[in-house]
């Protein structure tokens, strides 16, 4: 049995009870495992229609909702690859995939989304039978046209090991997106390695976990998510408006959720100011504690760090821990690694934070932590069946069952990517003899300086980015006499030099940073400047200050 038929016995398994729930705002909206599934029924109907058949590619471009599961499931379910793409990304950038994968059919939930892509993506009518706007029209539908169709009453289409489920692309740092396409294999694989460590971390629990998620569905790591949660039967509450994260995470109260460093990053810093601006006793024990912990951490603490922190734990985290959420009882963090001082605060006011790491070319996962085994700066340990190794280069390899088979229609990107069954992620890692993996950056984004010496940027940026809350940093320097820095977002000259001169202490002269420009415009999606899961495109970067970083070196 796949996972897909698993997720169509959910369906009926859960029958009247919730299976998936959308937050919004302070009101939870219910759709029970037989609503579900009559949605489900319904874009059966709107595939069969349109003469979807196995193997076709149909893409899905919407926000999190109910039918956008309800869409992936019908798509699965008919046989056919889904194609999951951010509904926020730029809609030429959309139509360029879209060509790519040639997809049959497009399924969108606005109709302001279908315009956007009628007009960037004429390509659209020449892969129908009919010609001219009303082909391309009948090519993208809406949701809502979707849903209204005749149900057809179907099983999932029996599919074997080696058949592609779903094909997913690239954020594109640094180049053309590819299309990385999954087994049913590849799946299989990963539901049983998250739903074990499920287990592992939530253990035994009367009723049904209380699991928040707000980042898209199209990124591989949200995606498992959701068939991890259908999978097991579990409801699964789905943020509807990014922009009211804190209320909707009120209403939802969640055991736990996954997460971006950003978002964490964000909610430690924004407890440090709003403390600090009240002063007062308060602030007083949480600053004592918190120095208290690091000398704790150090194995170098008093009996007078020990009474402090026991203090700072009843009086001040334990509030702190209810402001985050009352019912919280750990975090799961993933995309990128998340800061070391990070990790420990939070484990400091009691809430675990557990990394996983991977890419969308390793089913999103290569590594989890374990519960109680967690170490602050590494991503955990490899998954049963994984493999691991770091190349003379500093390279991290890995390979099993979780290694996508190719990417769409790119032989020479995947012989460059596979080889030999290593598949090469592109990141520079270290490998302690216990298995720990700890990443230090990317090979291709290293800056090599006039000086010749080798400097992974992104250990730096995260160091600058903590020290100066609300910024975001990329640092610049390849090919040239020293490194300097952009600070994007609303950040003080004063505070950012500051920053830099206490960083370049800890530093050897070729990683220091000499100057820095600051812009006012944030690194965005929007603007181009981050990918669509909140990664820098150094490259785009680069170019959008071209003239600002040649004036830092004129």
């Amino acid at each position: 049995m796949s996972f897909i038929d698993k997720m169509y016995e959910s369906l009926d398994g859960a029958g009247d009870g919730p299976l998936l729930i959308e937050v919004h705002g302070k009101k939870l909206v219910e759709t029970s495992g037989a609503g579900l599934k009559q949605l489900v029924l319904a874009a059966r109907g709107l595939l069969s229609a349109r003469d979807v058949v196995p193997g076709d590619r149909v893409a899905l471009i919407a926000h999190n909702s109910a039918r956008w599961a309800a869409a992936d499931l019908a798509i699965l379910g008919a046989g056919a690859i889904c194609v999951p793409m951010y509904d926020r990304q730029a809609p030429r950038e959309l139509a360029g995939m879209l060509d790519n994968c040639e997809a049959k059919l497009v399924l969108v939930d606005t109709d302001k989304l279908k315009g956007e892509l009628l007009a960037a993506w004429p390509e659209a009518g020449d892969r129908v039978e009919a010609r001219g706007a009303s082909a391309r029209e009948r090519k993208i539908v809406t949701f809502d046209e979707v849903f209204a169709q005749r149900h057809v009453f179907a099983q999932p289409v029996p599919r074997a090991a080696s058949d592609y489920v779903t094909m997913i692309y690239t954020s594109g740092t640094s180049g053309e997106p590819k299309g990385v396409l999954y087994t049913v294999a590849n799946v299989d694989y990963m539901l049983e390695q998250t739903l074990e460590g499920l287990r592992t971390m939530v253990g035994t629990r009367s009723g049904p976990d209380r699991v928040f998620h707000y980042l898209p569905f199209c990124f591989a790591g949200s995606r498992i998510q959701l068939w991890s949660q259908l999978a097991r039967g579990n409801p699964l509450m789905v943020s509807s408006d990014l922009n009211n994260l804190v209320e909707e995470l009120g209403t939802a109260q969640p055991h736990y959720f996954l997460n971006v460093p950003t978002l964490i990053e964000r909610i430690r810093t924004g407890v440090g100011s709003k403390l600090k601006e009240r002063g007062g006793i308060a602030y007083g024990l949480y600053s004592r504690a918190v120095e208290a912990y690091a000398r704790e951490q150090k194995g170098s603490a008093s009996l007078g760090d020990k009474l402090a922190l026991g203090l700072g734990r009843r009086v001040v985290f334990s509030k702190i821990r209810a402001q985050i959420g009352k019912n919280l009882e750990f975090l799961i963090c993933g995309s990128a690694p998340l800061s070391e001082e990070t990790q420990r605060w939070f484990s400091m006011i009691g809430i675990p934070v557990y990394q996983v790491y991977g890419l969308t070319e390793t089913t999103a996962i290569v590594t989890m932590d374990k519960k109680g085994v967690a170490r602050p700066g590494y991503v955990g340990r490899a998954l049963a069946g994984v493999e691991l190794k770091v190349s003379d280069e500093g390279e991290l390899l890995c390979r099993g069952p979780n290694i996508f088979p190719e990417y769409w229609k790119r032989p020479d990107a995947t012989g460059k990517s596979l080889q030999n069954g290593w598949f090469h992620t592109g990141d520079m890692a270290e490998l302690t003899p216990d298995g720990d993996l700890k990443i230090v950056g990317r090979l291709k984004d290293l800056l090599v300086p006039e000086s010749g010496h080798n400097v992974a940027p992104g250990p730096l940026e995260e160091k600058l980015a903590s020290l100066v809350p609300g910024a975001q940093v990329m640092l610049v320097g390849h090919a040239r006499p020293y490194l300097s820095a952009i600070f994007a977002g609303q950040a003080d000259s004063s505070v950012v030099q500051t920053a830099i001169d206490a960083l370049n202490q800890e530093l050897p002269h070729y990683r220091r940073v000499r100057k820095f420009y600051l812009s006012p415009e944030p690194f965005s999606v929007e603007n181009g400047l981050l990918t669509a899961n909140q990664k820098l495109k150094r490259n785009a970067v680069e170019k959008h200050y071209a003239t600002q970083i040649d004036g830092l070196y004129s």
